[in-house]
């Protein structure tokens, strides 16, 4: 059955191997992770699991997601993420870190780092243009990305200056270092997306 929980990133730090060499990993608390919600072919079109993470007081929740949780009889959830996964489970199952084992390969989504609005250079790797010549205080400038007179304009997804970060990026094949099944951390080696208190969505690799 392919594995998944949600977890809270920690930051980052280093373990030593058995060889002493350093592995930089990054801690995250993963789960308990509770099923809040099972959907199926015949009710919902396919299969998924719902897991809910993080408690969350009855007071700050709407009236929509009080009844949803309501319904399926399990305490408020902060966090709530689907996952397409095979195998059977019930609502109300608990999710804890130790389904993973030490070694095995895992993906890791999250939200990345939002960077605000940025230039070509810093957000596609742009090159600068000359700084003599005439070029002017525009040497961090796109250039010219227009066409000739036909179709004289620029087209749709150009590359260009705007937002940087803030999006979803997922970092395959990454290799769990140990697992402290106590207080549910888990060390992953590498660096993973989003800042400090992000949250994170750990699922066996789809490429190991």
């Amino acid at each position: 059955m392919k594995k998944a929980i949600i977890g809270k990133k920690i930051g980052m730090t280093q373990l030593f191997d058995e060889r002493g060499n350093v592995v930089p990993v990054t801690a995250v608390e993963a789960g308990p992770c509770v099923v809040t919600q099972v959907k199926t072919v015949e009710n919902d079109g396919y299969k998924a699991f719902q897991y809910g993470f993080g408690e969350l007081k009855a007071s700050k929740v709407n009236k929509p997601m009080a009844g949803h949780f309501k319904k399926n009889d399990v305490a408020p959830k902060k966090v709530l993420r689907e996952f397409r996964l095979e195998g059977e489970a019930n609502v109300g199952d608990i999710i804890k870190v130790d389904i993973f084992a030490e070694g095995e390969a895992v993906d890791v989504a999250g939200i990345s780092k939002g960077k605000g609005t940025a230039g070509v250079i810093k957000r596609w790797n742009f090159a600068r243009l000359k700084e003599t010549h005439g070029t002017g205080p525009v040497h961090r400038h796109a250039g010219s990305q227009g066409a000739c007179s036909s179709p004289s304009r620029v087209f749709k997804g150009t590359k260009g200056a705007g937002r940087l970060g803030c999006e979803r990026v997922t970092v395959q094949n990454l290799e769990i270092v140990k697992i402290d099944v106590e207080n549910n951390i888990i060390a992953i080696k590498g660096a993973i997306p989003g800042p400090k208190g992000g949250i994170v969505m750990i699922a066996d690799s789809v490429k190991a």
